[in-house]
């Protein structure tokens, strides 16, 4: 068998236009796939790196638009609800809940306007926001309803561009009605989640709910899985309770990030096989292409089958030669395909460097793979061709 690779490159060396027009096709097939699959991972690593690993545990609620059935029930987001969901959707952690209003924030001269958002203790350090100065809100902070503010990190550096926010006193005007703040904290510019950590704006709910709109009812429920992968799941059991609660179907409208990035990564990961697969063709019609260049070499080699089978060679040992060039060529063509495909990656990956370089392994082993079948696949009848050949005839 290792003599058979040595008389397959030594053959290759002696027809070198005619063995690289076979390796044209089996390496534009290879490369095709590697660079294919290697943009496609590219962007799914950028589209989760954009997502961020922070909330992907989260769910929100928020009342929908339909109401199909006269009979339908107006869901109210209050401490019953949140009970009752608790109690009925598993695998949940912590509900919190949120209202959310325009509002003018103003500091000496400079005003900015935006949405104001109250939240509960804990809900900011659950969506995984850092702080780039000051702290979060306390419990006792919400309880007591106090005058505190914590600033997106635009929204501070609009009023405050010198720095030093915290501690100081903004004004917020709510539907005409002016309250102050205290400065407590600045959040860290991240990438998104399910809060904006740029351009929001957060004060205790218990403040919002007794002096802004004192209602206790929210306008947004927060739902925590136990787990990212837990949150699909859980999204899907909180709107079917609340589908259930109400008696019509589009009551709510749930949200998750976990979701919308499964979603995407199913689109990507479709897109990239059906892509790969129109890749694959090159790689065929190269297979038919070694085909006929081994029936001309097996052609053009008769007098050297027949010398062999006069010597002895068994129509075994002449059909394995012939697979072995076969293989050879397809080796050769999809090792060259996966250096020309990472090659090509990287020249797209500097001409966007914003697109983050990642190489599809598996790819690479597969087409890799894929390649040298096609190579054995197709040279099965050339091989067959020459091991049945009568020594006379090939002689003659």
């Amino acid at each position: 068998m290792i003599d058979d690779f040595f008389d397959a490159f030594r053959n290759f060396s002696r027809s070198k236009t005619r063995t690289v027009l076979s390796l044209l096709g089996v390496i534009i097939g290879v490369a095709s796939v590697i660079v294919i699959t290697s943009i496609v991972s590219s962007a799914t690593k950028q589209i989760q790196s954009t997502f961020g690993s922070s909330a992907l545990d989260m769910c929100s609620i928020r009342s929908g638009f339909m109401r199909k059935n006269r009979d339908a029930i107006s869901l109210v987001f209050d401490e019953s609800f949140r009970s009752e969901l608790f109690d009925k959707v598993k695998n949940i952690k912590k509900i919190w809940f949120e209202n959310t209003s325009s509002v003018t924030l103003s500091y000496a001269e400079t005003s900015v306007t935006g949405n104001i958002t109250a939240v509960e203790a804990g809900y900011l350090e659950a969506c995984s926001i850092s702080l780039d100065e000051g702290e979060f809100f306390s419990v006792t902070d919400d309880v007591e309803g106090v005058q505190k503010i914590i600033l997106g990190s635009e929204v501070a550096l609009a009023l405050f561009p010198d720095g030093g926010a915290l501690g100081k006193g903004v004004l917020a005007v709510v539907d005409k009605t002016p309250f102050s703040f205290r400065v407590l904290g600045v959040l860290k510019k991240q990438s998104a989640g399910m809060e904006d950590a740029t351009t929001g704006m957060y004060v205790p709910r218990g403040f919002y709910t007794r002096k802004i709109k004192p209602n206790p009812t929210a306008s947004v429920v927060m739902i925590q899985a136990v787990s990212a992968e837990a949150c699909t799941q859980v999204s899907s059991d909180a709107e079917s309770f609340c589908t259930e609660k109400s008696g019509t179907q589009g009551s709510v409208s749930v949200f998750s990030m976990q979701t919308i990035l499964e979603q995407m990564n199913q689109m990507t990961q479709t897109l990239a096989l059906m892509l790969s697969g129109i890749a694959a063709i090159s790689l065929l019609v190269g297979g038919i292409g070694i085909m006929n260049i081994m029936i001309v070499t097996v052609t053009e080699r008769r007098q050297e089958i027949g010398i062999r089978k006069a010597l002895g060679a068994s129509p075994t040992a002449i059909c394995r030669q012939f697979l072995v060039e076969s293989a050879c060529i397809t080796l050769v063509g999809g090792a060259i395909g996966i250096l020309l495909g990472i090659a090509v990656s990287l020249v797209v990956e500097y001409i966007s460097p914003s697109l983050p370089y990642a190489l599809n392994v598996s790819a690479c082993g597969i087409s890799f793979v894929f390649s040298v079948l096609v190579g054995v696949f197709f040279g099965i009848n050339p091989a067959r061709r020459a091991s049945k050949l009568d020594p006379v005839d090939a002689l003659s």
